[in-house]
């Protein structure tokens, strides 16, 4: 039987989401317009809307619903934000972001994730996103300083050099920590080399390209 998209649309936003504390109705709209069916492979497109983290090749995942709006709630996007997204994958947080902000720049390490996150982002008539392909942990380096800054994989320990990139009173979510209890953390540049953190809540995501823990050797 075909799935009914627009009623399982609502069920996503209304079962799901909106339950986990995402009350900003910026968000709720957002998420409720961008086409999540069109943002994930073809063999997934049944599973669009569950409360599932879905494969996306080289070890990645697209994060589950709850945590995409999670995130985009917690960051408080104006739109005339800067945003830097750390790590593409389908590009569907990308096309959020780029609904809630001025607009964003949006780095991956893996080149068919960019090219299919860009077709993706043109076909659904968002023209404020840039894509790169580009490793951001040790190399990669951006052009002038963010508003706001997410992370879609997880990190040990968040590079020092990210911090950098942000605007006073800038906000950065990112999820740290040893799996599998990770903690999604929001920091706020308060100036000066001064962040205040607020762990929102716990997870479990694979690890970016050289962010992992350091390997231990057992005897």
């Amino acid at each position: 039987m075909a799935m009914n998209i627009e009623q399982a649309r609502l069920n996503m936003v209304e079962n799901q989401v909106r339950p986990w504390e995402v009350l900003d109705a910026r968000v709720l709209d957002v998420i409720s317009r961008v086409r999540r069916e069109d943002f994930v492979a073809a063999e997934h497109r049944q599973l669009a809307f569950a409360d599932l983290c879905l494969p996306l090749g080289h070890g990645e995942v697209m994060m589950k619903p709850v945590v995409e709006g999670r995130v985009l709630q917690a960051l408080e996007l104006l739109p005339t934000d800067r945003v830097l997204e750390i790590g593409t994958g389908s590009g569907f947080l990308t096309a959020c972001l780029a609904s809630l902000s001025a607009q964003v720049t949006s780095v991956d390490i893996h080149a068919d994730f960019t090219a299919a996150a860009t077709a993706r982002l043109r076909a659904a008539g968002i023209s404020n996103a840039t894509v790169l392909t580009g490793e951001a942990v040790g190399d990669w380096q951006p052009d002038g300083l963010f508003d706001a800054l997410v992370v879609t994989g997880a990190v040990f320990e968040i590079p020092p050099r990210w911090l950098t990139w942000l605007k006073p009173a800038a906000r950065a979510l990112v999820v740290r920590g040893q799996s599998p209890a990770q903690h999604a953390t929001l920091l706020t540049h308060e100036g000066t080399g001064r962040y205040r953190e607020e762990t929102l809540f716990e997870t479990d995501l694979p690890y970016l390209t050289h962010a992992e823990p350091p390997k231990r050797f057992v005897f």
